[in-house]
């Protein structure tokens, strides 16, 4: 009998309860997580930084209504409003692909548990009973992994559309108060 070490006793844990895509899901799980992580830390320190000397520079220009001033500063916010979007499409995928993830460890589980009740010869209906719901685990962890995924993907959807507005109010009323 070989004993795993401590730290990846969880892990066998996981695999015996639901299967090898059980795993996988929590790693997409991890990178997705990890992906919002870094969105909140990214908004908090570096991004509020870019803002304030996208401000800065922008009152500092002595032109601001001719039509290449207005440009470079639809420019500069887009290009500041880019960098707080970048990672939006990869959390779309990895949320996509929680919920098939989680219907592939079904289909695989039940597969297991029909091969099993084939080669038993027995109906045992508590067997197969354990087996459904083993087989359904994947299937409930990737679509948690899923709203949970979708709340934040939406809620950075939201906060990206009104740091745009914000950001246009910004720069409109700093040049106002330099004006005044």
């Amino acid at each position: 009998m070989r004993v795993l070490p401590l730290w990846l006793e969880p892990l066998s844990r996981l695999v015996d309860a639901g299967g090898i895509v059980l795993v996988i899901i929590a790693g997409v799980a991890a990178l997705l997580f990890s992906l919002a992580l870094e969105r909140v830390l990214f908004f908090r320190l570096t991004y509020r930084r870019a803002r304030r000397r996208l401000i800065t520079r922008w009152t500092a220009r002595l032109d601001h209504h001719s039509w290449s001033a207005l440009t470079l500063r639809e420019v500069w916010t887009r290009e500041l409003i880019a960098r707080l979007r970048r990672p939006l499409p990869w959390l779309k995928l990895l949320v996509a692909l929680c919920p098939l993830l989680g219907l592939l460890g079904t289909v695989t589980g039940m597969i297991t548990v029909f091969d099993s009740l084939a080669l038993s010869d027995t109906g045992q209906a508590r067997a197969m009973a354990d087996g459904v719901a083993r087989a359904t685990l994947p299937t409930l962890a990737g679509m948690a992994v899923a709203v949970v995924g979708l709340l934040f993907t939406s809620r950075l959807e939201q906060i990206i559309r009104r740091e745009d507005q914000r950001l246009h109010d910004r720069l409109a009323r700093a040049v106002e108060k330099s004006h005044a």
